[in-house]
This record gives structure tokens, sequence and C-alpha cells, in this order.
């Protein structure tokens, strides 16, 4: 059997489900990377010295905008499930309806975060 994964077409439920689970893993590998330079900044003048180099670096405001986007599209996407364990928006319209919101929100915060960290 030949399985071509680029010609399945997944529900948009389906694609919230998958990006609130990557979401996740990106909170859990940023979280304390953060901690450790909110705490490098806090400790001395040359620590938040070198905190304020670091972010002027590309690849460091591009984990920033990533984080965001996790950060926004994990707190939708919960609030979204929560709200379906109450059987609020559980009917298949509704549901596609606010899986498509929780997408396209968190990729606008993230455009956000784009423009505020640029």
């Amino acid at each position: 059997m030949f399985l071509n994964l680029t010609q399945i077409a997944m529900p948009v439920g389906a694609l919230t489900s998958i990006g609130h689970r990557i979401s996740g893993v990106i909170l859990a590998m940023t979280v304390p990377a953060a901690i450790y330079l909110f705490a490098m900044s806090l400790g001395d003048e040359i620590g938040f010295a070198r905190v304020a180099e670091l972010s002027e670096h590309f690849a460091f405001k591009a984990a920033v905008v990533i984080a965001v986007w996790a950060l926004a599209h994990h707190l939708l996407g919960g609030v979204r499930h929560l709200l379906s364990d109450f059987d609020i928006g559980s009917p298949l319209r509704s549901a596609r309806k606010s899986a498509l919101f929780v997408n396209l929100a968190g990729v606008a915060v993230a455009l956000l975060a784009v423009v505020v960290v640029w």
C-alpha cells in the first residue's frame, strides 16, 4: 500500500489537536530557558548585559515568537477543550469553527509578537 502523506487532508480539529501537542512540547522546552535567562538578568549587571545582548540576535527573537505562538495556541486550545468537556461547542459545526479560531488566533498573536519583537 502506498501512503502519500502530502495528499491526506486532515480536518481542522485534527490540526488544532496536533498543534496543541506541539505547542505543549515547545512550552515545556522554553520555560526552563526563560527562567534561567530571567534569573541571570536579575543576578547582576553583567548578567543583565548578557541577556540584553542575546536578545538582539535573530535566533533569540525567532525563539521568542515561536514561544509566544506556543503559549497562545496552547492556552486557546486548552480553553476550547475545557469548554467541550462541558458540552459547549461540541456539535461538529461549532467544533470546526472553534478549531479554526484557535489556529487563526494563534497565528495572529505570533504575527503581533513579530511586530513587537522586531
